[in-house]
Parts: C-alpha cells; sequence; structure tokens
C-alpha cells in the first residue's frame, strides 16, 4: 500500500506518494525528474545512480523510499550553481574522463562524497571509491587523473 514519505532533495523538502519498496532511482527520476541519476543495473553494482545520502556515496537503485524517510539526498543536479559545472564535474572534463556520460553522474557523486569527507585521499582511498563504478568507455587512468585535478581545483576554489 502506497505510503506518503519526505525526503530533502538538492536542499529542498519534497513528498511523495509509494510502495515502501520503490527504489530512490526512481522517485528521483520518475517522480521528480531529475534525470542526471542514471538506472542502470538495478542491483548495486555498476555505481550509475550514486547519490548523496546523509553524506555518504550510496547507490539508490537499492535504496527503498521506506527505508529512508527524512533522509537528505543530494544528486548531480544540486551540485552546479547555474550554468557553472561544480569543479569536480570540470576537472572530469579537463582530464577527458568523460565520453559516453552514463556512468559519470554516479562517479561525480561518489568524488563528491569522498572529497568532501577528506578534501586530500591517497590514490588508494580515491580507487576505493571510485572502484564500485563500472565504466566501460573512458579508463580509470582518466578518471584518477581528473580525481587528482579535482583535488587542486576544489583547494583553488577554497583558496
Amino acid at each position: 500500500m502506497a505510503e506518503e514519505y519526505t525526503i530533502t532533495v538538492n536542499g529542498t523538502k519534497r513528498t511523495v506518494v509509494a510502495e515502501p519498496k520503490t527504489t530512490l532511482v526512481t522517485i528521483l527520476r520518475r517522480e521528480f525528474g531529475l534525470l542526471g541519476t542514471k538506472q542502470g543495473c538495478d542491483n548495486g553494482t555498476c555505481g550509475a545512480c550514486t547519490v548523496v545520502m546523509n553524506g555518504k556515496a550510496v547507490k539508490s537503485c537499492v535504496q527503498q523510499i521506506g527505508k529512508i524517510d527524512g533522509a537528505e539526498i543530494t544528486t548531480v543536479e544540486g551540485l552546479a550553481k547555474g550554468t557553472e559545472v561544480h569543479p569536480i564535474q570540470r576537472a572530469l572534463i579537463d582530464a577527458g574522463a568523460v565520453q559516453c556520460g552514463f556512468c559519470t553522474p554516479g562517479i561525480v557523486m561518489e568524488l563528491h562524497a569522498t572529497l568532501s569527507a577528506n578534501p586530500e585521499p591517497s590514490d588508494e582511498e580515491l580507487f576505493k571509491g571510485l572502484n564500485k563504478h563500472l565504466c566501460r568507455c573512458t579508463g580509470y587512468e582518466a578518471i584518477m587523473e581528473g580525481a587528482r585535478l579535482a583535488m587542486d581545483y576544489l583547494k583553488a576554489k577554497k583558496g
């Protein structure tokens, strides 16, 4: 039976009526029209659906709305300010770490969570997070280069 749930998405409190087992990716895409979060594997293995929930990177395809009522969610749409892309997005573009782009929003959100928690992670820490994402086009060297560049861009922005 459908119930009412409230979550905060990109700083705005939103209410939705849904079945408790409806996934967060479904809510974000179908109910809220946030198409940046990609629906890939539907079992938590590809990482394309990654968002930040309560400060942590999570796979939204395995998060059921009935278990996350009251959560704070940030999607890739919540990072850019108007037409200005976020420094993490800019870094991946500049490093050539985007080709087809399907996996990119999930990678951006993984890096956002990682770099928010630790602005200067080791390569090993970066790879640990990025290893949760399947990218068949770009290759992980460019993504790692983009992650390192993102650290520099974020430092310069705080500067």
